[in-house]
């Protein structure tokens, strides 16, 4: 398999058209080449490619920041002496300053597939500046390393936010060159938007379905440390909306949940009960970690780890962590109606929703939970409403 950044390397053919132009590069840890070289210096060191700027997503572009909501700052590269702007500091969106030094933007992340991870909104800023300011933009496409599959609600109109950059459902099973198209042709722009795509990208091959096994994991952001955590992240991330731990702090962060107060044995009975054919697919472990940072720092707590790597019980055709978490949610609340579940603090720059609701791109997530007659039936129909919509809406826009 090769991805967009090493086959713009190997043909030179593809960058011809960026003679004479001023180059910009967005990009981050994960953007290495197949030999793990970062793609800024592979990019420089090809002579025939004039790098004027680069921009960071949050994290930052060598990877600066570990807190999910810490800011980045512009800087000089020193290496390259090129200014390398944040688009996660006192802007998100590009700036005249930024735009004016460029041509051409190369954009090279390792997304995740998730509606909420943040590059997605980050990608949707910089086509809606380029269109207004006739820059071009290059998606250099990368594998979605948790495939094609299709989960969760779709975001509702007036719910968009820096973890909801459209009417997406939260596992969207597109390459983010894919998504640059849907944006594109969704918003209306007019812009000279260009993927350099894949070779080789086999999305249902197995073990992997979606991340080719030759390929190293880099992360993409200091708490997506492996695939496993990455199959979980479309669940797991609602975590950071609730008072559970999402295992920041720990080594398996976004894999594992808990609290002090947790009874595990009661909550996997209540689970059982409630939706058991949603713990299809992985197996759960309870278990106990103690976070270094973040949410209960310093306490031990009980919890479950949702296990995903092992072919033997992993299933990634049944396996649905959105379901699988909001059965969590789901199971807490019917063990104790008046449980202090929901945060309540500022999201990703959202002051006056509530961080599950910001998450979902809608409240309907937690009205269901919180609703003690509401069963999973109501929460499927809702949802298989919205993932059938998706399918039939993606698929022009599949380029693998």
């Amino acid at each position: 398999m090769k991805a967009g950044i090493d086959r713009l390397i190997g043909e030179p053919a593809l960058r011809r058209p960026l003679a004479g132009r001023r180059v910009a590069l967005l990009a981050h840890p994960a953007s290495v080449t197949a030999t793990l070289g970062h793609a800024l210096d592979a990019l420089a060191g090809l002579g025939d490619v004039r790098l004027t700027a680069a921009l960071g997503p949050q994290h930052g572009l060598r990877g600066d920041k570990q807190y999910n909501m810490a800011e980045s700052d512009d800087y000089v590269d020193p290496l390259h002496g090129i200014p390398v702007f944040s688009l996660y500091g006192t802007v998100r969106r590009p700036t005249a300053q930024m735009l004016d030094a460029f041509d051409v933007l190369l954009v090279d992340l390792q997304d995740l597939g998730c509606r909420i991870y943040t590059f997605c909104t980050t990608l949707r800023y910089v086509l809606e500046a380029a269109a207004s300011n006739h820059k071009a933009v290059w998606i250099l496409d990368r594998p979605n390393p948790v495939g094609r599959p299709i989960e969760g609600l779709t975001l509702r109109q007036g719910w968009e936010s820096f973890v909801g950059a459209g009417a997406l459902p939260m596992r969207h099973g597109l390459t983010l060159g894919e998504l640059a198209r849907w944006f594109v042709s969704t918003l209306k722009l007019d812009v000279d938007c260009q993927v350099v795509t894949m070779q080789g990208w086999q999305p249902q091959e197995a073990p992997g379905f979606g991340w080719p096994r030759e390929r190293t994991w880099v992360n993409p952001s200091p708490n997506a440390p492996n695939l496993w955590m990455a199959r979980c992240y479309a669940g797991s991330v609602m975590l950071e909306g609730t008072s559970l731990s999402e295992g920041r702090g720990t080594t398996r962060p976004l894999e594992v949940l808990g609290a002090p107060d947790l009874d595990v044995t009661a909550l996997i009975k209540s689970m059982q009960r409630i939706a058991p054919q949603w713990l299809a697919g992985c197996r759960l472990r309870p278990c106990w970690f103690e976070p270094t940072f973040n949410k209960h720092v310093g306490a031990l707590c009980a919890g479950l780890q949702v296990h995903v790597e092992d072919g033997a019980y992993y299933d990634h055709r049944a396996f649905r962590p959105w379901r699988l978490f909001a059965l969590v949610f789901k199971a807490l609340r019917a063990l104790s109606a008046d449980y202090p579940l929901w945060a309540d603090f500022p999201y990703e720059y959202e002051f006056n929703r509530r961080p599950i609701d910001v998450i979902n791109g809608s409240e309907l997530l937690r009205q269901w939970v919180d609703d003690a007659a509401a069963t999973a039936a109501d929460l499927d129909a809702l949802a298989q409403a919205d993932e059938s919509a998706w399918a039939l809406e993606r698929q022009p826009f599949l380029l693998y």
